[in-house]
């Protein structure tokens, strides 16, 4: 073992880490609360400050996925798509699978120049934790108690605001709206037959109502939806904890990009947009760079849909886009 594997299972070291990441993110937190006076002033200074302090809390979480456990994360899209990374608003849909898949989602922000104007549709409880929830704040997220008679106008007020944002943005979507697992699965299957829905093998059936009302509130500044699919090869199920002791995972990463144009305008038809990609979305992953999509649900007749380009992500920095808007 070497010194530096050595040092990555040292409980001090671990301490260190979370010492640094606490001091900076409170005195980021401090910072981010001196800027709220420009928000009278100049609104758009203000939010071009915070993604740049949202960047340096960020960047530390992003350094552990990469640098520290050298985990290795590979994009699969075709050109066209990468072309567009970090020059354009979107709206993310990711599956919620594993614990560490928001890092996975934040490298590749970090990759395209987005990582400190990412937004997220958030659960309310997520405002008051320390740092992160307090970070979000100054950023604008939108936060939710996950009951719409009760969220409706906190949402929509807090999506259109975004609208003249100044940097790209990314705003993420967790449609399935909680961590797969095989429990949560079996009700979420029940309630797909009640519905007369096809069974998803590999997700929650999606909550469409934050699906549409992102969508039409953002229409106009949000120019394309991306469907992002992560897996880990080798079955692997990876944890913080792991990451913080230095284990390395190798992750894929789908992207398929739908222009805003493509999703109805009727709500109703929106919502079934939407069951329609989960449904596409059924999948597995061959180990070997290639994504397998099934239509409707049969692995039997399982049918490459696209063959993508690969773009690995190996902590270099190298190829990173994006930026102000305009």
């Amino acid at each position: 073992m070497g010194l530096l594997a050595y040092l990555k299972t040292q409980f001090m070291v671990h301490l260190l880490i979370g010492f640094v990441f606490v001091v900076s993110g409170l005195v980021i937190n401090f910072v981010q609360l001196c800027t709220l006076v420009l928000w009278p002033v100049n609104k758009q200074l203000y939010r071009r400050l915070n993604c740049r302090l949202a960047y340096s809390l960020w960047s530390q979480l992003v350094m552990l996925l990469e640098w520290w456990s050298c985990t290795e994360c590979t994009l699969f899209t075709d050109q066209a798509t990468v072309d567009r990374f970090g020059k354009e608003h979107v709206v993310i849909i990711l599956n919620h699978n594993f614990e560490i898949d928001f890092l996975c989602g934040w490298t590749m922000c970090e990759r395209f120049g987005v990582l400190g104007s990412s937004k997220v549709l958030a659960k309310r409880e997520l405002l008051y934790v320390p740092l992160i929830g307090w970070t979000w704040y100054f950023l604008e997220i939108v936060f939710c108690k996950r009951k719409w008679e009760e969220d409706q106008d906190t949402v929509i007020e807090g999506l259109k605001r975004l609208s003249d944002y100044p940097e790209y943005m990314w705003f993420l979507l967790y449609c399935e709206g909680t961590r797969f697992t095989e429990k949560k699965h079996r009700v979420s299957m029940e309630v797909a037959i009640s519905k007369g829905l096809p069974v998803l093998k590999y997700h929650l059936l999606p909550r469409t109502r934050g699906f549409t009302t992102a969508v039409q509130c953002l229409r106009g500044t949000v120019a394309a939806v991306y469907d992002v699919t992560l897996n880990f090869r080798g079955n692997k199920n990876p944890s913080l904890l792991g990451i913080l002791y230095g284990k390395k995972y190798e992750a894929d990463m789908c992207v398929r990009r739908f222009p805003l144009e493509e999703i109805p305008l009727d709500e109703k038809e929106a919502a079934q947009w939407l069951h329609k990609l989960y449904q596409e979305k059924i999948h597995k992953h061959t180990g070997h760079g290639i994504f397998i999509f099934s239509i409707a649900g049969s692995l039997e007749n399982d049918k490459i849909l696209s063959t993508y380009n690969k773009y690995p992500f190996k902590g270099t920095g190298e190829g990173r886009l994006g930026g102000s808007v305009g």
